[in-house]
């Protein structure tokens, strides 16, 4: 599926995945733990605190401050989001 595809994927609301509407930080790692889990997000985005002891409160004081950091971590939601969405509709 080509990256154009995502820019166009909604969620449910109607809302533009990619502009993250109404989607706090702390949905969004929980979103991806669920999904992947720890040892999945440490081999997607090599960060320690997915390595390391890894919690969600502890993730969260790192990416709020770390902008390179987080910003992969919403381009992994906003993938993974997305890729759903398309695939449940077609």
């Amino acid at each position: 599926m080509a990256t154009s595809d995502f820019s166009d994927a909604r969620d449910e609301a109607g809302h533009l995945i990619r502009e993250l509407h109404g989607v706090t930080l702390a949905q969004i790692l929980e979103y991806l733990v669920a999904r992947y889990g720890w040892p999945e997000l440490d081999r997607r985005i090599r960060i320690n605190c997915f390595a390391v002891n890894p919690s969600i409160k502890s993730s969260l004081t790192f990416l709020r401050r770390t902008p390179w950091a987080r910003a992969k971590v919403e381009e992994l939601y906003i993938r993974t989001r997305s890729e759903e969405i398309l695939k449940s509709k077609g």
